[in-house]
């Protein structure tokens, strides 16, 4: 049997927990009539699930009938790629023909004779947009790994007049919280504040460890071990699998590497984009006994102001767990060690 537990980020795994609520809510939301939203924001920490479930919501649109799927790449630009794709396709090219619609200037290849070429690709795309509206097509853009690129706040503010004068076109972003906010604080696009976001939580233990108790022939009690040791993070379910698939079924035996793999993929990164007063208070969070707010203050010397201001961005961000009143966790598995072997205070 090849190992069903899938170590690559952003590839959609043999062995899935779904989101169904949260996915649900994105499709009945594009789907309805008249739609109720034609934008999503997806966002977490690294490793959370966010590019699998994007993937998951385009493949069902991208089934549903009149539906076209494109996805984009925030470095390159955005609306000249839009067209081109869009272009590419057969039968929306002959309609993009009936309707005199001329591309040659951008190099897309779709002329249309006794027909002037349009030379401003947002006038262009508005124009192909019109043509799939009156044949009742729509368009769901799909961007991973949101970044404040030049492209993409030409392309977000360009989205924005569509959305104004009533175009088929959809967006699903996904971004890391810094990113999203980043994008969101752009003078000129203030109406991202108002898009929804889906923020991927962890993961229901109890679904992990019914999957680990299937594949691995588990008794309760084991896949339950198990599963606590991943917290619910998306991808530590994924590591922790694989490297128990490697050693016969015996996760006891994978631990170390389960543990060095987190470490060297994913949380090596996560610490290098915190800031100084980020791993002071991580530190503290990691020597603190049981996460007490006022325990982490004495132990990191943090004023109250100083204190709550970090917590918050750590929060945000989806390192910490902050929903309990007074006391802070992490969410990611074993982090606290990692914290506490590379941070000297």
């Amino acid at each position: 049997m090849t190992n069903p537990y899938n170590l690559i980020f952003g590839k959609e795994p043999v062995q899935l927990i779904p989101r169904n609520v949260q996915k649900n809510e994105v499709i009945n939301s594009f789907l309805s009539e008249p739609c109720e939203q034609q934008i999503y924001m997806i966002t977490g920490i690294r490793g959370c699930g966010k590019t699998v479930f994007m993937t998951e919501i385009a493949k069902e649109i991208g089934n549903e009938k009149d539906w076209i799927v494109v996805e984009l790449n925030t470095l390159r630009d955005m609306l000249t790629d839009l067209a081109a794709a869009l272009g590419s396709e057969n039968n929306l090219a002959k309609m993009f023909k009936s309707a005199s619609i001329n591309l040659s200037l951008f190099g897309i290849g779709l002329e249309v004779k006794d027909s002037v070429p349009i030379s401003s690709i947002q006038v262009a795309l508005e124009k192909m947009l019109e043509s799939l509206k009156k044949h009742n097509k729509k368009v769901l853009i799909c961007v991973d790994e949101v970044t404040v690129t030049e492209q993409m706040k030409i392309f977000a503010g360009t989205f924005q007049i569509f959305i104004r004068k009533e175009l088929p076109i959809f967006l699903l972003m996904t971004g890391l919280y810094e990113n999203i906010n980043g994008l969101q604080n752009e003078k000129s696009l203030t109406f991202l504040y108002r898009a929804p976001k889906i923020e991927l939580k962890p993961l229901n233990t109890g679904s992990i460890a019914e999957n680990y108790k299937k594949i691995f022939a588990l008794d309760f009690d084991t896949s339950n071990k198990m599963a606590a040791l991943t917290k619910g993070y998306s991808f530590a379910f994924q590591v922790l699998g694989h490297f128990t698939f490697k050693e016969d079924g015996d996760y006891k035996k994978a631990l170390s590497e389960y543990k060095h793999y987190l470490e060297d993929y994913v949380y090596e990164k996560i610490v290098s984009e915190m800031s100084s007063g980020d791993r002071k208070l991580a530190y503290g969070v990691a020597k603190s006994k049981n996460g007490k707010a006022k325990e982490i203050k004495e132990l990191t010397a943090m004023s109250d102001n100083e204190y709550c201001v970090y917590r918050d961005r750590l929060v945000k961000r989806g390192i910490l767990d902050g929903s309990e009143h007074g006391y802070v966790r992490f969410t990611l598995p074993m982090f606290d060690e990692y914290i506490i072997r590379i941070t000297n205070y």
